[in-house]
């Protein structure tokens, strides 16, 4: 199978998958089904070399796919979040037994999932997950994760514990007696992304399957955003296709309007217009988002060398920019679209809301008012943070 065989594969996927999320999301439906053809489709192996039986896609071209996927479903991006951030692990660590035993596993259809925050008043950059030596030689996890998104789907989880006093990460298989996800995700927005609690009793975790945190990729913080901005760019699309068709199909007008069918009205047009102009700038800036990752990823083979440091500054920054002008810009496009189209657009059964609620959703990960501070203590004062971030309750002052 070519590039374009596998990636047309899973857009066959998307008019089925798009004709069933108003159901999906009225309902609160977990989209079981859709994940377990994208999953046998190779959604989740696109990015591994084809010598290891991926498809070696680029983050350019894997990227456009998300935003196709997010047009059909902003959920589905989102749920697969984790699980393209752990491959890209796999992929930026040297070679080894135990890589090439989990990128064997990835191809083989193992979906992974994701469970690194915590809830209520543990200590800010802390874990009260505790990994702790089990009698086999193994480890034990025992704790309480939220945000858990896409575990409730995948065959293992991807958890941040306490290791002995050192920050690490388990993967944990589900299927397990020691391991329980719940679907108690109340937002109003991306409802069915299987976002929730996970919680591990005497969870088993294999002697190979715990690591340092420290060894994690260090362009991670790009990916998860740039996946996340897909979904926006998505989002947006969805909108502008959305509002269009709707203005297209409206036969009635107002006396006070501007023409006699609503198609025709200048300012309807030009509402459409500044809501096209968001779905083209969010799909720009995901473009090159995913080309500044791409170069982070092309350098990760000299962890330590001037080149990776510099890409994954690019990386991080660029990631930044386009999150605040997206977190701000496609929330406010999916509002115009009511603009355009008067009360009938707020009947329940059209679910034209669902764009705005799912959009405000996703902005609400990782603030972007943080990121524009940054931006400017940069553009100021050339200043790099530390990209890896964490949330909790601060120590006191002194």
């Amino acid at each position: 199978m070519t590039h374009a065989d596998a990636v047309s594969a899973i857009r066959s996927l998307l008019p089925g998958i798009a004709g069933g999320v108003l159901e999906r999301e009225r309902e609160r439906a977990l989209p079981r089904a859709q994940v377990k053809a994208l999953t046998l489709a190779g959604l989740g192996c696109l990015r591994i070399p084809r010598e290891d039986g991926g498809e070696g896609l680029g983050w350019v071209e894997f990227a456009e796919l998300l935003v196709e996927l997010a047009e059909a479903d902003s959920n589905l991006p989102q749920i697969f979040r984790g699980h393209i951030a752990f491959v890209e692990h796999l992929l930026a660590a040297p070679p080894s037994e135990h890589r090439q035993a989990w990128i064997d596993r990835i191809v083989g259809g193992d979906l992974v999932g994701n469970a690194w925050s915590e809830t209520g008043g543990v200590a800010l950059g802390t874990n009260a997950t505790r990994a702790t030596r089990a009698a086999d030689g193994g480890w034990s996890v025992t704790g309480k994760k939220f945000y858990t998104t896409g575990s409730i789907f995948a065959d293992w989880i991807d958890a941040t514990v306490d290791a002995d006093g050192t920050a690490a990460t388990a993967l944990i298989r589900t299927g397990q007696p020691g391991v329980r996800v719940d679907d108690d995700w109340d937002g109003f927005g991306q409802p069915v992304t299987g976002t929730g609690t996970a919680e591990f009793t005497d969870a088993s975790v294999d002697e190979a399957d715990l690591g340092a945190f420290a060894d994690r990729f260090r362009y991670q913080t790009a990916v998860y955003q740039l996946v996340l901005l897909t979904v926006l760019a998505g989002i947006a699309s969805a909108t502008r296709r959305d509002a269009a068709d709707a203005v297209a199909a409206r036969t009635r007008t107002y006396s006070h309007g501007n023409a006699t069918r609503t198609q025709h009205d200048p300012q309807v047009l030009q509402t459409i217009g500044e809501i096209d102009a968001t779905a083209f700038t969010a799909r720009a800036l995901v473009n090159e988002v995913a080309r500044a990752v791409q170069l982070a990823a092309d350098t990760a083979h000299d962890p330590d060398g001037a080149a990776h440091r510099d890409a994954v500054v690019a990386a991080e920054f660029a990631s930044a920019r386009a999150q605040v002008v997206l977190s701000q810009s496609v929330p406010a496009a999916a509002t115009r679209l009511f603009d355009t189209l008067g009360a009938s657009a707020i009947s329940a059964s059209r679910s034209l809301d669902r764009h705005w609620r799912n959009a405000r959703a996703v902005a609400s990960h990782n603030p972007w008012l943080f990121k524009a501070r940054q931006l400017g203590d940069l553009t100021v004062n050339g200043t790099v943070p530390d990209f890896v971030w964490s949330i909790g309750v601060a120590a006191p002052a002194g």
